[in-house]
This record gives structure tokens, C-alpha cells and sequence, in this order.
């Protein structure tokens, strides 16, 4: 993908009329645009763009699993296998765009914005629809595996053209690693503002009572009389979660839409204003070889591959867990929230201790860090303080896995 140069736009008579001192004038343009730079209002508009993606993606991440067995009560492996699929798609949509986006033509909008312009109402859509519980029960499982699939499809199309907007804002790179700074730091706000948004309002409508568990404890001799009340309870805690789902993410669709507006009307994307040598295009392929064999990048990737695993699974069942095994159902949100926090508040520290020990002494350290704090989790008797304490120590782990593979 060619690198963005600053260039202004000419209109089409302007480009019809060859004069003569055209070309010193996009030189002259470009010269102002690199002593200008990225003003800082441009690189905050940049940033706000990442938000998005971290927000839906911790809200999915941390509250999808238990939101699909105590509200919508499918069957685990039916879960497991919805989860499973969702993540599986990703991981083959986001070298598809990728593919699609660096094909796309150059419009008066620019590149990448279209793509994040047009698929930012149908992902807002598809992700209202994801906790939204149908009301019939045959296909409740194909319904949110198609819309998991599509918000995934759709995500995809605004983040990775996104990402690619890092080349086309400045000529610099200087100032393209001043916006990605600014990005990182959007990002992980935008992962505790999502736990936050999703965990409070989730929270606050109180632990759903599942029928069936009633059921099982009342067993098939207990009076109407007894049963009835129970029952109703039951079904009013039930759709008062189902309300607190949707209210969750018509909040977090609000900030979505927010953010992309902020994006495309603060930042101005730019053509890259030299044509291409020969033989510099190359086909998908030979990209791929290329990339795949630098060793150090290769090694990377893998690396942050295995490590984004183990978040993931932690980040799946850590509210499974801390509602039943440690019987949190209470406090769980503000567990999960707990430790987005301390994430965020330690990548100073990572910072520094990069700078003083060394890069790969960082990663050592900070992906280790979380072990010991979710051996304390896993072997404590239901003590809240112990559930806080290891929901702050291993957030300092989880700003690891944030900061340091960039």
C-alpha cells in the first residue's frame, strides 16, 4: 500500500490546464504540510477512531459468554461453538479487506473513509441484534452466529481501513508515530470505557433467575401456590437483564457512531500524490511470502498470536468464574472493570521499565506478571478483597499485552 503524501485537490479544469508551474506547487504544498505537521486536535480525532473497535470488543469479550447461558440459555456447546465460529470469521475477513481495501480506487472522500462511513450504521445494527433474545426458540442459535459473523464482517471493513489510515494522514514519520501514541492510548481508555459501560448498566439490573433453577430446586412436589410467585419473579428479574442488555448497547452503538463521526470529520485523509514505479505492485501472495519470511516479524506475530489467545480465554470465562466458582454474581463487573483500570494505569511503568531494562526483558516480565495473581484467583475461598487484589495485579499484565508488542 503506498504511503500517504500531503497533496492538496485540484479541480478538473485545474488538472486539464498543464502549467507549467504546477508541479513546483504541489512540492511548495508538500514542503508547508511536513514543516506544518498533524495538529494535535487532528492526532486526538485520529485516535477517538480506535475507540470502537475496544469498546464493543471487551463488551463482547467479557459479558457474550455468560450473556448467551443465563439470558438467552442455550446449551454450553452450542455457546462454545457460536464464540468459537465469531472469532474463527474474524480472523478470516481481516486479510480479505485488507485485500479489498488496498484495491479500492481513490475517491473524492478518499480512500479508507467510504469503508468506515458505510459500514459503521450496518455494525451498529448487527450489534443492537446481537443482544437482542428473539422472540422463538427454534434458530435462536443460527440467529446469533449469522449476526456475530456479520458484526464481525462489519467491524473488520471500518478497523483495518482504519488502521490503514496511519499511512495516509502525514508524509512524516514522525507524526505518524505521534498518532499512533495518541491511538494506543484511545484504545485502552476505550477497553475500560466498554467494561465500564456494559458491566454497570448489566450490573445494576441485578443477577437474572433462571426458571429452570427454581424448578430444580423446588422439584416436581412443591405446591402451585409456592411455585407461582417464585415463577413470576423469575421471569420479571429475566426480562429485566434482557432490557439492561439492550440499554448496554444502545449506549455503547451511541459512542460508536460518536467516535466514527469525530474520525471522518476531523481527519483529512491524503492522496499520495507520486505514481507508482514499475514494478513496485505485487500480488497477495507475494506480499504474504515476503511478510512471513522476516523472521523477527514472524516471530512477533506469533508470539502476540499466543498471547492474544490466552487473553481471550481469560477474558471469555473470567465472569463465568467469578459468578459461580467464586460467587461473585454481585461484584463480577466490578472485578472485570477492576482490572481495565489497573491496565490502563501501568503502561507508564511499562514505559519506564522498557527504557530502563529492555524491550524484550518487558515482555518477559509483564506477560509472566499475571501468573501468580490468577493462581491466587483460581485457589481463593470467595473473598472479595483476594478477588480485587488479583484483579489489580494481573491488570498490569493485561497493559502488557496492550503496549508492548506495538
Amino acid at each position: 500500500m503506498a504511503k500517504g503524501e500531503g497533496a492538496e485537490q485540484y479541480s478538473a479544469t485545474t488538472l486539464l490546464q498543464s502549467k507549467p508551474g504546477s508541479q513546483d506547487a504541489m512540492k511548495l504544498s508538500d514542503e508547508r504540510d511536513r514543516r506544518k505537521g498533524l495538529s494535535v486536535c487532528s492526532k486526538l480525532c485520529y485516535a477517538i477512531g480506535g475507540a470502537p473497535y475496544q469498546i464493543t470488543g471487551s463488551a463482547l469479550g467479557f459479558f457474550l459468554q455468560i450473556y448467551l447461558l443465563d439470558v438467552v440459555q442455550l446449551d454450553p456447546y452450542v455457546a462454545s461453538i457460536i464464540l468459537f465460529v465469531g472469532r474463527a470469521w474474524d480472523a478470516v475477513t481481516d486479510p480479505t479487506v485488507g485485500f479489498l481495501v488496498s484495491r479500492t480506487p481513490w475517491t473524492r472522500w478518499g480512500r479508507m473513509m467510504p469503508w468506515i462511513v458505510l459500514s459503521t450504521p450496518l455494525a451498529v445494527l448487527c450489534y443492537v441484534l446481537i443482544w437482542y433474545v428473539p422472540p422463538f426458540q427454534q434458530g435462536t442459535a443460527a440467529w446469533y452466529l449469522v449476526f456475530c459473523c456479520l458484526f464481525q464482517s462489519l467491524q473488520t471493513c471500518f478497523h483495518v481501513p482504519y488502521s490503514a489510515l496511519t499511512m495516509f494522514i502525514s508524509s512524516e514519520q514522525r507524526e505518524r508515530d505521534s498518532a499512533t501514541a495518541y491511538r494506543m492510548t484511545v484504545e485502552v481508555l476505550g477497553t475500560v470505557l466498554g467494561t465500564a459501560i456494559q458491566g454497570q448498566i448489566v450490573g445494576g439490573a441485578g443477577p437474572p433467575c433462571i426458571p429452570r433453577d427454581l424448578d430444580a430446586e423446588g422439584g416436581v412436589n412443591s405446591t402451585l401456590p409456592e411455585l407461582q410467585p417464585a415463577a413470576n419473579s423469575s421471569h420479571a428479574s429475566l426480562d429485566d437483564t434482557k432490557r439492561a442488555y439492550l440499554i448496554a448497547s444502545g449506549v455503547i452503538c451511541a459512542v460508536y457512531v460518536l467516535c466514527a463521526l469525530i474520525l471522518v470529520l476531523g481527519v483529512k485523509e491524503r492522496k499520495d500524490s507520486r505514481p507508482l514505479k514499475a514494478g513496485q505492485s505485487m500480488s497477495f501472495c507475494q506480499g504474504l511470502r515476503l511478510v512471513l519470511g522476516h523472521t523477527p516479524y514472524a516471530r512477533l506475530v506469533m508470539g502476540f498470536l499466543f498471547t492474544s489467545l490466552a487473553f481471550t480465554m481469560l477474558e471469555g470465562n473470567l465472569a463465568l468464574f467469578c459468578t459461580y466458582s467464586l460467587g461473585l454474581r454481585n461484584d463480577f463487573q466490578n472485578v472485570l472493570l477492576l482490572i481495565m483500570v489497573s491496565a490502563t494505569l501501568t503502561i507508564p511503568f511499562w514505559q519506564w521499565f522498557l527504557t530502563r531494562f529492555g524491550k524484550k526483558t518487558a515482555v518477559y516480565v509483564g506477560i509472566s506478571w499475571a501468573v501468580p495473581f490468577m493462581v491466587l484467583l483460581a485457589c481463593m475461598n470467595r473473598s472479595l478483597v483476594v478477588a480485587y487484589v488479583a484483579a489489580s495485579g494481573s491488570g498490569a499484565s493485561v497493559a502488557a499485552a496492550f503496549f508492548l508488542p506495538w
